[in-house]
């Protein structure tokens, strides 16, 4: 099992007083920042980690441990590797049809592909656009011309991550262009399945009204990676998307095992199709990651690998 670093983007962990600190924190003490994150999840008995957002990113990293094998070899000492790497500068406010952007665009994913391999890891998730606030003007459709010119993007950094021996997968995330069960199904169809592949997210699936094992079922032979997120319910879809629509998504998670996923079918899922690789946890800024890790570990382990087999 894996974490997906978002689990520590909470301040009372790291003993500040809000989002800003942690980025100063990170910034002013790089080496105790990145130390104190792959100690606590060696700590709960995890094995991977997946990098994710500023701070917690793969740029970070590097730059703190001075190389990619500095980042590989601290993650070694733990008994850790990198089991797949979050990329999210798609999400907010990227003209994919600029030419600029788009160059740009590529060669980072290049360069974080190149990474991701250095460090033992063979999986790239990805996230789509977010989606306008529903009363927005003008309005987004997420219509078929518009889903056509995100996957002809996502096909070639597909084809470019996979040069590299990394797997690209779209993540299922609430109030992106990419959350209910018709999106899915969309960008599943125009994207080329030999170069682009799936990560659903259990907790953002149910959030967004979907149920994450008939969706995850119907695609289950894209499955490169998952993430294993529990949530209390379906999200509203009048929430305000924002800088702050991350901070909104909170209050609907919560522990694995405490939420509606309905876990023992996931398991079933996983067990009748012979789904293997690597489970990511992910634990929306857990006050204490260290107990939640632990808690959501031993779940997986007493209730669902029996099942799995």
């Amino acid at each position: 099992m894996a974490v997906d670093l978002v689990t520590f983007f909470h301040p009372e962990f790291w003993g500040v007083g809000n989002h800003g600190d942690i980025l100063a924190l990170a910034e002013s003490k790089p080496e105790l920042f990145w130390n104190k994150i792959l100690d606590t999840v060696a700590a709960a008995g995890l094995r991977g980690i997946e990098p994710t957002f500023s701070p917690f990113n793969w740029q970070h990293a590097i730059k703190t441990f001075g190389s990619v094998a500095g980042f590989s070899r601290a993650m070694e000492q733990r008994g850790l590797t990198l089991a797949s790497g979050f990329f999210a500068d798609l999400e907010h406010g990227s003209d994919i049809a600029d030419p600029a952007v788009r160059s740009k665009l590529f060669d980072l994913v290049k360069a974080y592909a190149e990474v991701i391999a250095a460090c033992g890891g063979d999986a790239m998730v990805v996230g789509l656009p977010m989606r306008r606030t529903r009363d927005a003007e003008p309005p987004l459709f997420v219509d078929l011309p518009y889903a056509q010119r995100i996957a002809e993007v996502i096909n070639e950094l597909g084809a470019l991550t996979l040069r590299q021996g990394v797997k690209l997968a779209l993540h299922t995330e609430a109030h992106s262009v990419f959350c209910t069960s018709r999106d899915v199904d969309l960008f599943m169809l125009l994207t080329d399945p030999l170069y682009v592949g799936f990560c659903p997210d259990a907790a953002h699936l149910l959030g967004s009204g979907a149920d994450p094992v008939v969706v995850t079922t119907r695609h289950i032979d894209r499955l490169v990676v998952a993430h294993w997120k529990d949530a209390t319910g379906v999200m509203p879809f009048d929430i305000p998307i924002d800088a702050s629509i991350h901070d909104s998504h909170q209050a609907y998670f919560c522990r694995l095992g405490a939420g509606r996923v309905d876990w023992p079918a996931w398991a079933r899922m996983y067990r009748d199709h012979n789904i293997s690789g690597w489970a990511v946890l992910e634990l929306d800024a857990a006050a204490d990651p260290l107990s939640e890790m632990i808690a959501s570990r031993q779940f997986v382990e007493t209730a669902l690998l029996p099942i799995i087999g």
